[in-house]
């Protein structure tokens, strides 16, 4: 094999070695130790591979090459998520100065205002890091056998980067054509409202308890399902997931009855799941703002306060959401009377069910939710090491 690093964005042979990679990219054998030493060999790799071209230019030197100011360069720097750069530090590329000379072009020129090539830039860089957090993530537990981590390396180097930027244009454009489709449809309707929205909350009951009981690999999983559930079941119900909150799911809706049906169906879902404790669901309907993938309001407020005060397992939804499906016979109704939220003050509120639960007994319903507890019980108790069959009396 020949010192030579593979160019960004090409294959890498199956056979090279992570030592070879960082030779090729000129990364020298002291630096290659300690990295080898403190096992980030990979990482190191994958930092100097990913972005092959070296640093030339410095704030002002950049700003001389692009044309464009100093303050729009820090201000663009900023928004995509990296550290402001400082006078003197050489760490802007050849390819960092076109983007940056293609931006100041496309803004002179009238084509793109400087206010959204911000905001767009905020976007991404906010969506790709997640996108490259997750990557790493990912192959870090790839790469606990050091015996393969030449092989895992080699499949993921060679294979996964590559083909990455292939399959984000291609999700891109699908979603920018799912939001178009979904604008036209709205604007289209005579008799709604485009800015017309209902907000959903699921969160996850007792994960502060439970978090503190396990470790931070059995936590990731408990977290990957809690997440799994809230994305399988609000797609596939024709909703939208806005963003996981730790605990919490956000999700929007155009139709109120669909959000109704996600809602029932995210509790019952989460019921069923011996892993999981239940979650509280909070709905509430009206106009929102739509900004940046994300959603703000006073409909956001209230879904998010009403979701607070709900029980365990159970749906409360607002006043208008109880308006728009009062008739609807697939749904049973509990008034909850008038409640005092943080911020909002006091609104008259709504237990949601669906019809056909009114026929179980209440003993039936007490009786699911303690098998469940016991369940959850079990589970945090397996994954602590407990053994619940050994007794506890001394002596």
């Amino acid at each position: 094999m020949t010192d030579q690093p593979p160019a960004s964005g090409s294959r890498l042979d199956t056979d090279v070695t992570i030592r070879e990679v960082l030779h090729g990219l000129g990364v020298d054998d002291a630096e290659i130790d300690a990295a080898e030493r403190a096992g980030t060999l990979a990482f190191l790799a994958i930092e100097r591979l990913v972005l092959p071209d070296p640093a030339l230019y410095d704030l002002d030197e950049v700003v001389e090459v692009t044309g464009m100011p100093a303050e729009q360069i820090v201000q663009l720097w900023r928004s995509l998520g990296y550290p402001d750069p400082s006078r003197g530090d050489r760490l802007f590329t050849a390819t960092d100065a076109e983007m940056l000379r293609t931006v100041a072009e496309l803004t002179e020129e009238g084509f793109l205002a400087a206010d959204l090539a911000v905001q767009m830039s905020r976007v991404i860089g906010s969506s790709l890091a997640r996108v490259a957090s997750a990557m790493i993530d990912t192959f870090g537990r790839d790469l606990d056998t050091k015996a393969t981590a030449d092989e895992e390396f080699a499949v993921y180097a060679g294979t996964l980067l590559p083909t990455m930027p292939k399959v984000m244009d291609y999700v891109w454009r699908r979603h920018l054509q799912v939001a178009a489709r979904r604008r036209l449809s709205r604007e289209s309707q005579a008799d709604a409202h485009p800015d017309h929205t209902t907000v959903g909350f699921a969160d996850l009951v007792g994960f502060t308890a439970l978090s503190q009981q396990l470790d931070e690999h059995e936590l990731a999983r408990v977290v990957d399902r809690f997440e799994a559930i809230a994305y399988d079941t609000v797609v596939l119900l024709g909703g939208r997931v806005v963003k996981m909150i730790g605990d919490e799911v956000m999700f929007v809706v155009d139709d109120v009855r669909a959000a109704a049906e996600i809602a029932l169906a995210l509790s019952e879902a989460y019921g069923k799941d011996d892993s999981l404790s239940d979650v509280r669901v909070g709905l509430a309907s009206g106009p929102a703002l739509e900004r940046e993938a994300d959603y703000y309001g006073p409909v956001v407020n209230l879904a998010s306060r009403i979701v607070n005060i709900a029980f365990p397992g159970s749906v409360v939804v607002s006043e208008a959401v109880h308006a728009a499906l009062e008739a609807d016979p697939a749904f049973s109704w509990r008034f909850l009377k008038q409640r005092r939220l943080k911020d909002i003050g006091r609104v008259p509120l709504w237990a949601l069910r669906r019809a056909d639960e009114d026929d179980m007994e209440p003993s039936r319903r007490d009786k699911a939710r303690r098998r469940h507890a016991e369940q959850l019980e079990r589970e945090v108790e397996r994954l602590a090491g407990v053994d619940r069959s050994a007794g506890t009396d001394e002596g």
